[in-house]
């Protein structure tokens, strides 16, 4: 894990087992370290400071920002676990994901998914994206909150979530309905994404229950996958509120 909120969300998360913080040794002093100094001391967490040469050996990822940690791997739930009600009694408002392959994007969606009171997240387990230190960071401790599962193949997951009673909307320039117009907003739902460019794959798109948009008035025609997930999500939201 690397990035200052990042490794503090870990740290104040408490859901897994941080074994060390490491800190580069010319950081100036700054209230967020301060945080992470003193979390890291609360929970009995090593913390270990080493010259910035060293710490660029250990760091994964372009900016870590002098700050990584050392922890178990997220727990991984099963998808079945994502159909029902949460801890706190949500009904399922659920992400997929399809075939998402920058680490940015998937970071950035995550951060969103989480601030927009997604109760579980969906990934393909091939040709995308996982959840590596770079999209730890990008999500700036995003995944600490969210039940995230993996699945061999999205259509299969498509046809479980309808026999659950879950409604699956893709989104896509060509959708029939506007996103602010869904009428099953406020029901148990799954809100499938597609990948940069290609958008939803043709399987996927065939088992979705129904097909929305994000009407565009300027002239271009299209947004960047982690905005238009943004937008959707918080849009689902509004709704369930």
């Amino acid at each position: 894990m690397e990035g200052r909120q990042a490794v503090r969300e870990l740290l104040l998360a408490g859901t897994r087992k941080v074994r060390e913080v490491v800190l580069a040794g010319d950081l100036d002093p700054a209230p967020i370290l301060d945080d992470i100094i003193d979390l890291a001391d609360e929970a009995k967490v090593t913390l270990r400071e080493v010259s910035r040469n060293r710490f660029e050996n250990l760091s994964r990822t372009d900016a870590p920002q002098g700050v990584l940690a050392m922890a178990q791997p997220l727990r991984e739930y099963e998808f079945e676990d994502l159909l029902a009600p949460d801890a706190t009694g949500r009904d399922p408002f659920l992400l997929l994901l399809d075939g998402v392959t920058d680490p940015g994007n998937l970071g950035a969606i995550l951060r969103s998914a989480e601030c927009a009171g997604v109760t579980g997240v969906v990934l393909p387990r091939h040709r995308a994206a996982g959840v590596t230190a770079t999209v730890a960071k990008s999500a700036a401790g995003a995944i600490e909150h969210l039940r995230m599962t993996r699945v061999a193949g999205l259509p299969k997951a498509l046809g479980r979530l309808s026999s659950a009673g879950v409604w699956s909307v893709g989104l896509d320039a060509g959708g029939d309905t506007p996103i602010h117009r869904l009428a099953v907003s406020d029901q148990p739902v799954a809100l499938v994404m597609g990948a940069e460019g290609a958008g939803l794959s043709r399987l996927v798109r065939e088992r979705c229950d129904a097909m929305a948009h994000i009407p565009l008035a300027g002239v271009l025609g299209s947004l960047n996958v982690s905005a238009a997930a943004a937008i959707a999500l918080f849009e689902v939201a509004r709704h369930r509120a």
